[in-house]
């Protein structure tokens, strides 16, 4: 699943793109990506349609386009969604009107697994791909929260860790108190948003901490010093734009990152630990796996 690098590179190439322009048309070729909305294809297209686009937000894993009315859409690329930006002209020599998923061939996955088309009144459209049906689009109100604006429907889902207002040492101090294990807590979205396994792994390993250490078993300064690393990988990986293991996982223009390359503990079962030498392992954690190294990481 796409985790806060991934998304944010996604948000910042829709930003290049889509802001300033209008929605003129909007076709649902899936239900799915608008389960969560109450109206069908024809009232999320009432929604739109007509409305520029000011700005593109992120809270966590979740994004949201800013309408000129004050509402926004809320983006959830769930474990495979894709926002890809298409030329019109190009789409219209390529492909006949109307477009149907059902009609692609073979060779055009995107076609294939399109689930919402939105045509923008600048010659661009805005393509919402996704091959495994787990993403949606779901309109909502914009609220005030003590942790700023945001859609109504994310109210319950914490700041991130690359959020300018988050405040670290009261995140650690509210992680104290809790006799969780930290990766179930950098995991639980509604304690900090955008970490998923990928770089709950790479964090702990950076900070040299189990993946089952209790929370409360932590000094604050631990906890701080864990978060301060979350914020240097996160970063990192921003920087090399993302983590791509596979072809679902793209940006705007269909290009995948490449921090996998820079990765120090997940996925690397086997290989030597970059810290000490000792090989990494790998451990079922929930319906999940920890990577980590059982040298530098130890259990206290």
């Amino acid at each position: 699943m796409p985790e806060l690098p991934e998304v944010e590179v996604v948000r910042r190439g829709l930003e290049g793109h889509v802001c300033g322009a209008r929605f003129s048309t909007v076709e649902v070729f899936n239900p799915r990506a608008i389960r969560n909305f109450e109206g069908g294809p024809d009232q999320l297209a009432g929604f739109l349609s007509g409305h520029e686009i000011h700005e593109i937000r992120r809270r966590g894993k979740f994004l949201w386009l800013v309408l000129d009315d004050g509402a926004a859409m809320v983006v959830h690329l769930g474990m495979s969604g894709q926002m890809l930006i298409k030329d019109a002209e190009d789409i219209a020599s390529r492909y006949d009107e109307p477009l149907s998923p059902e009609g692609a061939g073979l060779d055009d996955k995107n076609l294939r697994h399109l689930r919402i088309r939105a045509r923008l009144d600048d010659g661009q459209e805005l393509w919402f791909v996704d091959q495994r049906t787990f993403g949606f689009w779901q309109p909502s109100d914009l609220v005030e929260t003590f942790d700023g604006v945001v859609p109504e429907a994310l109210e319950h889902i914490a700041p991130d860790l690359l959020d300018r207002n988050l405040d670290i040492a009261a995140l650690a101090r509210k992680m104290k108190r809790r006799r969780t294990e930290i990766k179930k807590l950098l995991l639980d979205q509604q304690v900090v948003s955008g970490i998923g396994n990928i770089y709950a792994d790479e964090m702990l390993w950076k900070a040299q901490v189990h993946p089952r250490q209790k929370a409360n078993r932590m000094a604050i300064p631990a906890l701080q010093s864990l978060l301060l690393g979350g914020i240097e990988v996160m970063t990192a990986a921003l920087a090399k734009g993302g983590t791509s293991f596979d072809e679902l996982y793209v940006n705007v223009n269909g290009q995948s990152g490449y921090f996998d390359v820079e990765l120090n503990a997940y996925g690397q079962q086997g290989l030597p630990c970059p810290r000490c030498g000792t090989p990494i392992v790998r451990e079922q954690f929930t319906n999940r796996s920890s990577h980590l190294c059982p040298n530098c990481q130890r259990l206290h």
